[in-house]
């Protein structure tokens, strides 16, 4: 085992799943020098914003939006206080990627977005694009469809990001191939299939799909391999998250700076989601921004990673644990490099999550504020409580007015689960707190 950078005593705590919360030392530091920069993020963001009458077109549920993807910031002052936290602990907001139309989760952003620059990309060599000015609904009509029925997009995904690529290339007219690991949702496979995606199931985890799913696409002319690892166009989509939220804090009266500091928790399985999302807020807001990843006990492959402080890859299996949670998309066995490069400078800290803490704070959700999320969408709402409520966090704390801070606890998908699963995750989560209280 890849164990003899580790402290001795973070090393047992993460081998006894013991939740805890790791302080990034590296933060701080200089960033690589190949780091994308606010003008990619724009770009990627520009292309959203052009392509969203393509969207409203193409997804009924978008009309109402014009094709912007967007979810709400809700205020979750109901669940501050029944977590036990008061005012002295600032501001507390729920980011609703759960909400997002079509994909249903957090992946929305950076897998409609890496789809349409492929789409984009193929439309102008051919010429049926000449420049950015083109109305984008020009790629949905037949003779584009034609064209992209050529072309394969594949992905390798324990559900939500197959979800949002499959999706967004089946409406496109690819030929849409989502490679599943064993552990993926049933009911995600059937509506991938629903929408008109190619659904390969693989006896192993993760990582056996997506290598799986790349050398299908390696094999194939005319494929491309959307790689959630070291993809930069999703990178760049997830990245374009910060700009509507900056715009939702100032929509809500909460200014982000030195006296009024920003704090993020969003749940991390291989990284480029949370990754792409901290990168555009540490962009814009600088130190005044702290984020923060949640991860399962028993697959906290990004704090492993950090930790070992190795550039080599490092893996929950190096650090004797097994990669099995309840949180599906969250159940990853390494980070992505790429992330973790660019994250290392850049992270407050990560927060580990057991799967009964999952099953609580998704209870919690729905009590307080009628929000249902599926087990691995309520991994952040532990976050602010690590803060003021570990010697770690009040160290890193210290010297910040917290009673001025934001917090923004992101909800990352949920709402195209089935009602009855909702249910049970539920009644789970009621019949664990009733054994706690006993």
């Amino acid at each position: 085992m890849m164990t003899e950078n580790f402290d001795p005593q973070l090393l047992e705590n993460l081998q006894s799943r013991k939740p805890l919360l790791w302080l990034n030392p590296a933060r701080g530091g200089p960033l690589p020098g190949s780091a994308p920069s606010l003008t990619l993020i724009d770009e990627a963001q520009n292309r959203l914003v052009r392509c969203a009458p393509l969207l409203a077109a193409l997804f009924p549920e978008l009309a109402t939006s014009g094709g912007h993807i967007e979810s709400r910031l809700m205020p979750a002052r109901p669940l501050q206080q029944a977590l036990g936290a008061g005012a002295a602990s600032g501001n507390w907001y729920l980011k609703r990627d759960d909400e997002l139309p079509v994909a249903g989760s957090i992946k929305a952003r950076g897998g409609f977005h890496e789809v349409l620059a492929i789409a984009e990309s193929i439309a102008l060599e051919h010429g049926l694009l000449t420049d950015a000015a083109t109305d984008r609904r020009i790629l949905a009509t037949p003779q584009a469809r034609a064209l992209f029925s050529q072309y394969a997009v594949t992905v390798g995904s324990t559900g939500n990001l197959g979800m949002s690529i499959g999706v967004m290339a089946a409406a496109l007219g690819f030929d849409a191939v989502v490679h599943m690991s064993a552990d993926a949702k049933e009911w995600k496979k059937d509506r991938l299939r629903k929408r008109g995606v190619r659904v390969v199931e693989h006896a192993g985890d993760y990582a056996e799909a997506v290598a799986a799913g790349r050398a299908q696409a390696l094999a194939a002319p005319r494929s491309h391999f959307v790689d959630d690892e070291q993809s930069e166009l999703l990178f760049f989509g997830y990245a374009a998250a910060a700009r509507g939220l900056a715009r939702q804090l100032a929509e809500a009266g909460r200014v982000v700076d030195a006296a009024h500091p920003l704090f993020v928790y969003i749940p991390c399985g291989v990284g480029g989601a949370p990754g792409g999302i901290s990168h555009g807020l540490k962009a814009l807001f600088g130190p005044h921004v702290h984020c923060f990843f949640a991860e399962p006990v028993a697959s906290p492959c990004f704090l492993v990673q950090l930790a070992s402080g190795a550039d080599t890859p490092v893996s929950v299996y190096d650090v004797g644990l097994d990669n099995r949670t309840e949180a599906d998309g969250l159940a990853v066995g390494q980070a992505s490099e790429l992330v973790a490069s660019l994250m290392r400078p850049q992270l407050g800290g990560i927060f580990t999550v057991s799967d009964d803490e999952l099953y609580l704070n998704l209870l919690a959700l729905k009590e307080t504020l009628g929000v249902e999320v599926e087990p691995s969408a309520a991994a952040a709402v532990s976050g602010p409580g690590w803060l003021d409520g570990s010697a770690a966090g009040r160290a890193y704390a210290q010297g910040i007015d917290m009673t001025a801070a934001t917090h923004v606890i992101w909800a990352t998908g949920g709402s195209l689960v089935p009602p009855e699963a909702l249910r049970g995750f539920q009644d789970h989560a009621r019949q664990l707190s009733q054994r706690r209280a006993a």
